[in-house]
């Protein structure tokens, strides 16, 4: 599987301008630019949480892809929201634990250097 150009065929990524730009041996990283279409507030300067979910979802199944090749659907994502984002999102996701059928994926999401949460994937593997 081409795991690159897999990701490269998401719709939704796209809409939101979502890129990953580092991935390999259970890790990745991305990122999406803020725009005033992904806001939440009148003023289009903060991130609604709903960005920076799709963008921790969208690394940490990128972490999990450069693994095992193959479709890892969302089982359950819990996110902890750490502060607001009001600039561009970036975030780094590290696969800590893959079994046969699931695995567990932490990831962290950052707004121009500040860490703005934490997040914990569990994705289908088999």
């Amino acid at each position: 599987m081409d795991v690159e150009a897999f990701l490269d065929r998401m719709p939704f990524t796209d809409l939101l301008g979502i890129e990953v730009t580092e991935i390999g041996d259970g890790y990745a990283a991305g990122r999406v630019e803020m725009r005033e279409e992904l806001a939440w507030d009148a003023e289009g300067t903060t991130a609604h949480g709903g960005v920076t979910f799709a963008l921790a979802d969208t690394v940490g199944g990128a972490a999990l892809l450069s693994q095992v090749e193959q479709p890892v659907p969302t089982v359950d994502m819990r996110i902890d929201y750490l502060e607001a984002g009001t600039g561009d999102l970036s975030a780094e996701a590290e696969v800590v634990r893959l079994g046969d059928d699931t695995a567990v994926v932490e990831v962290s999401v950052f707004c121009e250097g500040t860490h703005v949460a934490d997040a914990r994937g569990v994705y289908k593997t088999g």
